[in-house]
């Protein structure tokens, strides 16, 4: 089999600083062991994240010189918007600046004091907007996935026997939404099989709850979808695509994700009198329903990108890179998420830190390890982003111990990637001199952002 290549070329290029270890030990310090806190300058390897740091398109560049800047009624706002409706099928659909502005005014309208927003994982901003609107977020993952090495095909799935038991327990009556991620950021970048959207979905109708998809990652779960779901085989991403949408009342998007675009986001809806609600919320903190906080030529770009993310060739590569760093951490030992997710590696951050308890938060310990080793900036998905204190101020571990790597598309190189390997497994060599983190400050929500942390 040829070696799979980058289905692109390179047009344009960004320089890379290089920092020496001594350089980075002080620059940690003065970060509080925080990655958040690091200026990107003084970052190699950037894969903190994978929100809004994609490469752009010539397509999506040229796209953006055609932006209508209108405040009301752009042209802009209907490519957008037809883009998004023959992709998802829903008719109606509200731009927001990105994924977490249409997760607020969602929640907002259906949250609030004694409601339970159900899921099969919520990611941060998610849960955050969930418990700002008094609502309780609770996840129901699949068994398999709450076990990093062990692989499966579909990880991320929702558990329907405790989706079920839930319901039952707390009265649909008080969950007024039931949302499936897909791709399973917080579950190790792991897929959703159509079949268990679909049980999902029956069981919601059982129930008379909507179900709603968070489709920062869609595209991605269809490949999964094609390439692991044997009825799927010979149909397209965008008609997996669209079936995926076809069983859900609603979905919200980060458009920062899957549509290589720096900044924007959607919430569509199949409800007109919800929708009404959430326009009137969005003219209040983001603008107009035709633009919703976005530039014309951001919607632009929104609209050519969720286009481009469909083609099958990039997609192979896509998820060929994440298999490619998945095994050569592998073949050294190092504990990973099994199999490969669809945007990033995960470390299982435990396994690889058995000496650090949870309350010392190993996850964050990777994360300083690794950029103090060779600049490569990460994310700990654990029990600093996730992890809650008890009545007694006692931590309330999270469920898994991860450290995501996530890989902006289209930006880096097999060499980039073989250079984090190397990182990785030099670090995984000298992981008893790695030492556990206590926190000095923290924010009451999200306070992965902004902590302050020390070795103990």
């Amino acid at each position: 089999m040829p070696t799979i290549i980058e289905p692109f070329k390179i047009k344009s290029v960004e320089p890379i600083t290089f920092t020496t270890r001594e350089e980075r030990k002080a620059i940690l310090s003065k970060a509080f062991f925080n990655a958040f806190l690091i200026k990107a300058e003084d970052v190699i390897i950037d894969l903190l994240t994978d929100s809004g740091t994609s490469a752009m398109s010539s397509a999506q560049w040229a796209g953006m010189m055609l932006g209508d800047e209108s405040y009301a009624g752009s042209r802009s706002f209907f490519h957008f918007e037809n883009t998004v409706k023959e992709i998802t099928g829903m008719p109606i659909v509200i731009p927001t600046h990105q994924g977490r502005a249409a997760e607020k005014i969602l929640f907002t309208i259906l949250g609030g004091e004694g409601k339970y927003i159900v899921s099969n994982t919520l990611f941060d901003t998610t849960r955050a907007n969930i418990e700002v609107s008094g609502a309780t977020g609770v996840d129901l993952l699949c068994p398999e996935g709450k076990i990093p090495t062990v692989p499966a095909a579909f990880k991320g799935n929702m558990d329907v026997e405790a989706l079920e038991k839930f319901i039952l327990e707390k009265g649909a009556e008080n969950i007024p939404v039931c949302m499936i991620t897909v791709t399973n950021n917080s579950g190790g970048g792991q897929p959703v099989s159509m079949q268990n959207i679909r049980d999902v979905k029956a069981i919601c109708i059982r129930h008379g709850i909507p179900m709603y998809i968070d489709a920062c990652r869609f595209a991605e779960n269809s490949y999964f979808i094609k390439m692991r779901e044997k009825e799927f085989e010979n149909k397209t991403i965008q008609e997996i695509a669209f079936e995926m949408f076809s069983y859900a009342d609603g979905c919200t998007m980060s458009a920062k994700k899957d549509a290589f675009a720096n900044i924007g986001g959607f919430i569509a809806l199949r409800d007109e009198s919800l929708a009404l609600q959430c326009r009137n919320l969005l003219i209040i903190i983001e603008g107009f329903p035709t633009y919703g906080g976005l530039a014309g030529r951001d919607m632009e770009a929104v609209a050519i990108g969720l286009r481009e993310v469909m083609e099958e060739q990039y997609l192979h590569y896509r998820i060929r890179t994440m298999e490619y760093l998945t095994e050569k951490l592998v073949s050294a030992g190092v504990p990973v998420m099994l199999p490969a997710g669809g945007h990033a590696v995960y470390i299982d951050a435990k396994a690889f830190l058995e000496h650090i308890p949870s309350e010392e938060y190993p996850g964050q310990a990777l994360v300083a390890a690794l950029y103090l080793e060779g600049g490569v900036r990460a994310v700990e998905i654990g029990s600093l982003m996730f992890g809650k204190y008890d009545e007694q101020g006692r931590l309330i571990p999270a469920m898994m111990e991860l450290v995501r790597m996530a890989i902006p598309r289209r930006v880096y190189t097999q060499s980039h990637i073989d250079y984090v390997a190397e990182i990785i497994i030099e670090v995984y060599r000298n992981r008893r001199n790695i030492k556990g983190l206590s926190i000095t400050y923290e924010a009451p929500t999200l306070r992965h952002f902004t902590a302050r942390l020390r070795e103990v």
